[in-house]
């Protein structure tokens, strides 16, 4: 039995979703089962056209769409999918968690448990920065 491909949608309004996308590939290198939606970025750009087209086209695969706004126009035109077999709808796309999704994804496993995995990890990566080295200077003099 062949086993299904998994696909890594990013879709933002304007072009965040391809500058993440280059982030991703200076640091972790080119991954071809990520691509990129940047919405809205011309006038004649339709959403609802784009998102059915793809979910078409990717319709064989384990689709993994990751949003840039939960309740954004681009999140709920991709809710539309949310009963449909083999799709995980995520909101928030940042830099942490599409590294840590991308590179747990390459070990294979249920990927449920993958995206509830990668979520709490890149959760730890959202920090403070003042708090967080005040509270390293405070235990180092103690």
């Amino acid at each position: 039995m062949k086993a299904v491909e998994r696909l890594v949608i990013l879709a933002s309004h304007g072009r965040f979703a391809s500058g993440i996308l280059h982030s991703l590939e200076l640091i972790c290198g080119k991954k071809q089962s990520v691509l990129a939606i940047d919405c809205y970025v011309d006038e004649a750009f339709d959403l609802t056209t784009t998102v059915d087209t793809l979910m078409e086209t990717y319709k064989e695969h384990e689709v993994i769409v990751i949003t840039d706004i939960f309740g954004g126009s681009v999140n709920n035109e991709f809710l539309r999918y949310i009963q449909q077999p083999n799709f995980y709808l995520i909101a928030g796309l940042n830099l942490p968690l599409l590294i840590e999704l991308t590179t747990q994804l390459q070990g294979g496993g249920a990927i449920s448990e993958t995206i509830h995995q990668a979520l709490a990890n890149s959760k730890d990566m959202i920090q403070f920065c003042n708090d967080s080295v005040a509270k390293e200077i405070e235990e180092e003099e103690f």
